[in-house]
């Protein structure tokens, strides 16, 4: 029976947990990428492990100088003094100064001469991980692709005796062909990474392992960025890895005629979709939960998406809801963010961050066109959309999910997508005119969770807070923004003693 392969970290948490615990090591796995994709900064990452463990590491560098590399990794706050360096422009201090100058230049040495450059080097050291930067200078000097291909071997077997874990780069430029479509097959494993310019915003890089022999990794995309530190992966989140058992428990608002709507609230381990026209009072609504699971002591978080937060927390205290109270208290998290500069993978790593530290019990997503704004392709989102909820509902929180619709009266639109059917609580807000004034009413569309009221009941905020009055009975068309009064003069909710 085989013994299981030794693993050695990447130096890259994100990208071990995708690996299963990291690479097999003593092997040659190839990591291909554009110009300005992270690969420089992945291996550096790779080689700074390994001289933490106290392993001689070893980079060679075809194509930049020491002095880049260290530029590269003085913007992460790095020292490379733990990382022995090899560039063609040093080779007099490996062969002795008796070699011609001719030889230091990758442009006007034979391939042969390189690879032996390469291999003296690598048994002077001894290193336990090596770096081989890039593969691009190797096919020019080789101008033959069977020859690069026989050289490559060549190195791939001289490296397999000495029980190092190599790491070769290539740039994804120029065709396939070009590039030499066998070198998959050569390299144990294979990650590739993606520079992404959108129409607007920052740019996207994403990771993909291509393969990885014998090793049950985390296939499809990884959101990754670059940042002061290195590279930060954001492994793709699978919500099935996740399951617990279903909780069930309804969450109260403390507003009683509000909770009635839902037999007691929305209940743990759901999602709901607070939807309607703009000004209907969607996230005041949504807030008016929050604000009650702060007071019950439970940890909730908001990643507010259009408003400013400044804004928010003004509005919230005109009815009643001091969020900075929770905010100072710990029990409410509360962050802006910028849907141009954020990746949906990276978003969903800050909520599941604030879910399993945070212990939050309540998620509120304000709104979803912010999040559609953060996704370039529809698909995508809907996908990732369903994958993120799934995980909430399986970790027994509580996601409200704010959804504008476009349009004040008729026939109403939400966004592109209609993501309804995703959400187990559908909570609807509408404007109709009355007696001459501009009202709202509120319905429950659906509860999958249990039962739910069929009524449609006047809804209004004010500085009383949020309200819910009786139900509309001698009104028909609510729905339709153009109701027909068809009952006898019943004074509507601000003239029953609840105040104007």
């Amino acid at each position: 029976m085989l013994e299981p392969e030794e693993r050695i970290s990447t130096g890259n948490e994100g990208l071990d947990l995708i690996l299963g615990g990291g690479l097999p090591a003593n092997r040659l796995y190839l990591i291909e990428g554009s110009p300005g994709s992270g690969k420089t900064t992945l291996s550096l990452q790779f080689l700074l492990e390994g001289a933490r463990q106290g392993e001689p590491v070893l980079y060679i560098t075809l194509s930049e100088s020491s002095e880049e590399l260290e530029v590269v990794a003085r913007s992460h706050g790095w020292d490379l003094d733990g990382v022995a360096l090899f560039e063609l422009a040093s080779a007099e201090e490996v062969l002795g100064a008796g070699r011609e100058q001719s030889i230091l230049h990758s442009w006007e040495m034979e391939l042969g001469g390189t690879i032996d450059l390469i291999k003296k080097e690598v048994e002077r050291i001894k290193p336990k991980r090596v770096v081989f930067d890039s593969l691009s200078e190797m096919r020019l000097l080789a101008q033959d692709p069977l020859r690069y291909r026989r050289h490559l071997l060549q190195l791939k077997q001289f490296f397999t005796g000495l029980k190092t874990t190599v790491i070769l780069i290539d740039d994804l430029t120029g065709t396939r062909a070009e590039r030499d479509s066998h070198l998959h097959s050569l390299c144990h494993g294979v990650i590739t990474l993606e520079r992404l310019t959108l129409d607007f915003g920052a740019a996207r890089r994403r990771l993909q392992v291509q393969k990885l022999r014998g090793v049950d990794f985390v296939a499809g995309f990884h959101d990754l960025i670059i940042r002061k530190g290195g590279l930060d992966v954001f492994p793709r989140l699978i919500a099935s890895d996740h399951h617990t058992p279903f909780v069930g428990e309804p969450v109260g608002s403390e507003i009683e005629e509000l909770d009635a709507l839902l037999s007691g609230g929305p209940a743990r381990g759901t999602s709901t979709l607070i939807t309607g026209p703009a000004g209907t009072g969607k996230t005041s609504l949504a807030l008016q939960y929050v604000a009650a699971a702060c007071r019950r002591g439970e940890n909730c978080a908001i990643y507010q998406f259009d408003e400013r937060v400044g804004t928010l927390m003004a509005r919230a205290k005109a009815f009643g809801i001091d969020l900075q109270r929770f905010i100072d208290d710990g029990s409410l998290a509360l962050r802006q963010v910028d849907a141009a500069e954020v990746a949906p993978g990276q978003f969903a790593a800050m909520v599941r961050e604030q879910v399993n530290e945070g212990k939050a019990k309540l998620v509120l997503i304000d709104s979803l066109n912010g999040y559609l704004a953060a996704m370039p392709q529809e698909q995508q989102l809907i996908l990732q959309l369903h994958e993120l909820l799934s995980y909430l509902n399986q970790a027994g929180v509580v996601t409200l999910l704010v959804n504008p619709q476009q349009g004040f009266f008729g026939n109403m639109h939400g966004q592109n997508l209609d993501v309804s059917y995703i959400a187990d609580v559908v909570i609807l807000i509408r404007f109709f005119e009355a007696q001459g004034r501009l009202r709202k009413a509120i319905s429950i569309v659906k509860n999958r969770s249990g039962p739910h009221e069929d009524r449609i009941r006047e809804f209004r905020i004010d500085a009383k807070g949020v309200r819910v009055g009786e139900p509309l009975s001698e009104f028909k068309g609510i729905l339709t923004g153009t109701p027909e009064y068809v009952g006898s003069q019943t004074p509507l909710m601000e003239d029953r003693g609840k105040g104007a």
